[in-house]
């Protein structure tokens, strides 16, 4: 669970799109071209040109000089990812990153926006599971704030925001979680939310305060992955 979305193989071809300068605008670049920019054949690099496009993170459209590609706002995410990702490494970051919690009860608003059918979707097919309705709300301490911080460094599995009879659902950020040692579900970051940096949510496939036999006071520890 968790990860980069997307294959390596592809992740290099998106990588050489943004060597030619396709993250800032479109470049009119052909197959042959691509394909001696990554090492491989032309036939490789059409191949992979069209899954980026199929995935949504390129957009293509016809030129005097055969093809114009462009990387969408969704490829320069998961670039950003594997930037960060690669910082982590470098910089000796190869532990996971533990967050601890106090359980308290929240404003109810998690099982309003968990029932939408335009976040369900999205979070079966990118997080593996239905969260049950309603988030887990836990309090940090100054201490445990930091350590959000630094959770905000990892790449999150974006869930896209969408409209519904004319109300705007926002983005929501997912950082993938083992909940004390047990239960695998996700932290979600929501942009606007009642709550500050001292409060998180979290949403997992099973009613967290029953299966852990949880009360408002509880102590929990997420263990978060190095992404």
């Amino acid at each position: 669970m968790g990860g980069l979305s997307l294959k390596r193989r592809l992740w290099f071809a998106l990588y050489g799109l943004l060597e030619l300068g396709a993250g800032h605008r479109a470049v009119g670049t052909s197959t042959p071209e691509l394909g001696r920019l990554l090492g491989t054949s032309q036939q490789t690099a059409s191949r992979q040109l069209s899954e980026l496009e199929v995935l949504g993170f390129v957009a293509r459209s016809a030129s005097f000089r055969g093809v114009e590609v462009r990387i969408t706002e969704q490829g320069m995410e998961e670039l950003r990812a594997v930037y960060l990702r690669l910082k982590a490494l470098i910089d000796g970051r190869i532990g996971p990153l533990i967050v601890e919690g106090t359980v308290f009860s929240g404003f109810g608003e998690g099982a309003y926006y968990l029932s939408q059918r335009g976040y369900l979707d999205q979070f079966e097919r990118r997080l593996g599971f239905s969260p049950c309705p309603g988030t887990l709300n836990l309090r940090l301490s100054s201490g445990e704030v930091v350590k959000r911080r630094e959770l905000e460094t990892y790449p999150p599995i974006l869930i896209r925001g969408f409209r519904r009879r004319g109300r705007h659902f926002g983005d929501v950020r997912c950082y993938p979680v083992i909940i004390s040692g047990e239960v695998e579900g996700a932290v979600i970051l929501i942009n606007r939310t009642h709550y500050d940096d001292s409060v998180l949510e979290v949403i997992a496939p099973v009613h967290l305060r029953t299966k852990l036999g949880l009360r408002d006071g509880s102590r929990i520890k997420l263990q978060f992955p190095l992404m």
